[in-house]
């Protein structure tokens, strides 16, 4: 009915062809845009995980791995650290710090994320549990990511507690 009306008022078959492809050319590139987009995710969630490893472990050079050379990591209490030297140095203490207090650091059971081309984003709740496995702490955080040479890596990464800060 579409292409019966647009050649008939138009008065020309290219116009009604021409609007055909475009409808097919939609439908065909949906399945395609939705593994994009499942595969995204996927590589956006692997890059959480890799993080949550990387910080369990103290590991610097996996941690910086894992950043943008020109990421933010805008941590709670405490200014900006611009770079991915920075980022590794001030998460490497972060990280050597609850090591020794026994915190233990992992991720709650919801997440979410989306992805659109080299843009991506993944938010959810951690937790941190003392040497005892008493929950010290819970909150939530929020990454933005970017594709970097077919990578995901972060590019501004925050978080806070759910707790309301000390007085």
């Amino acid at each position: 009915m579409l292409l019966r009306t647009i050649h008939h008022k138009e008065g020309g078959q290219m116009k009604a062809q021409l609007a055909g492809m475009m409808v097919l050319a939609a439908v065909c590139a949906a399945p395609a845009y939705a593994a994009d987009a499942k595969a995204d995710m996927a590589g956006i969630k692997a890059l959480d995980q890799h993080w949550l490893k990387a910080f369990t472990a103290a590991d610097g050079d996996a941690i910086a791995r894992l950043y943008d050379e020109n990421a933010v990591l805008m941590p709670p209490g405490a200014p900006a650290v611009k770079g991915r030297a920075a980022i590794r140095d001030f998460l490497v203490k972060e990280a050597q710090g609850a090591g020794k207090a026994g915190m233990v650091f992992t991720f709650g059971d919801v997440s979410d994320g989306g992805a659109n081309g080299n843009l991506g984003w993944s938010s959810g709740s951690y937790i941190v549990k003392d040497k005892d496995g008493k929950v010290v702490e819970t909150g939530k955080y929020l990454s933005v990511n970017k594709k970097v040479n077919g990578k995901w890596m972060y590019w501004r990464d925050t978080w806070n507690a759910d707790n309301p800060p000390p007085k």
